[in-house]
Order: structure tokens, then sequence, then C-alpha cells
């Protein structure tokens, strides 16, 4: 989880101007708050990827909705990172390069005492500024 400092950007509520095809761009490399009301950026992009991913939707219902969503990739692949600040753990999933509506998830992972401040810190207040690592 050390290149958390990449993603801080988009903790904030984006107004409804936003198209829906420009939301992957606005997405990507970002950690998103997930709150449902007032709905966040990031609860938008979570349902966005329920309606994609069976596999998500298993998942959020054995772990609930997570705190904070990151979306990122490299090169072909495609991550999203989900964030449990209650039980500080975080579960990575891939989209499978063979099958493009599906994903396999990693972890738990934990998230490290600097995260947990950096992030509880936004939740507590989304209009917070990011901090680079």
């Amino acid at each position: 989880m050390a290149t958390l400092g990449l993603w801080l950007g988009s903790c904030s509520q984006v107004t409804d101007t936003l198209a829906l095809g420009n939301m992957e761009a606005a997405a990507k490399d970002q950690i998103m708050l997930v709150r449902k009301d007032p709905a966040s950026f990031g609860y938008r992009r979570l349902e966005s990827h329920l309606a994609t991913y069976p596999e998500l939707n298993l998942f959020i219902s054995q772990h609930g909705i997570p705190d904070f969503l990151a979306e990122t990739g490299s090169r072909d692949q495609r991550y999203l990172i989900l964030y449990y600040l209650k039980v500080r753990e975080a579960f990575v999933s891939r989209v499978r390069p063979e099958n493009r509506s599906s994903l396999e998830f990693a972890g738990p992972y934990p998230v490290t005492s600097k995260e947990f401040r950096l992030l509880d810190g936004f939740r507590s207040d989304p209009s917070k500024r990011p901090v680079k690592f």
C-alpha cells in the first residue's frame, strides 16, 4: 500500500456535471471516499463496477461496502483496491486478462498506521487536501 499517495486526489464529491464517459478517466490512479449519502464519486464508481463484475457483488455482500475505493492500472492490467478502515484491511482485485468482465481478489492486506490516519482524516473531513508521500 506504499503507493497510496499516488491515488490521493479525488476524495471530495464530484459534481453531477461529470459525464459517465469521463468517470473512468477521472477515477484512474485515484483513491476515492465511498459514501452513500450524499453519494460520493467513489460510491458512484463502486456502483458502476458492481454492474460490471458479478464477483464484486459477491465480495461486497460478504465484506460490506468499503470506506475507500482506488482504481489503478499498469499496461494491460486494471486493479480495484477496497479499503476497510474499521478492520484496517485492504483487498486488491484485478480484471482477469482472459475475461474482461471478471475479477480475481487477493488479500486481506494490512492498512498501515500512517495510511489509516490519512484515510481516516479524509473520511472525517473530505475537504482536506491530500498529502503526497
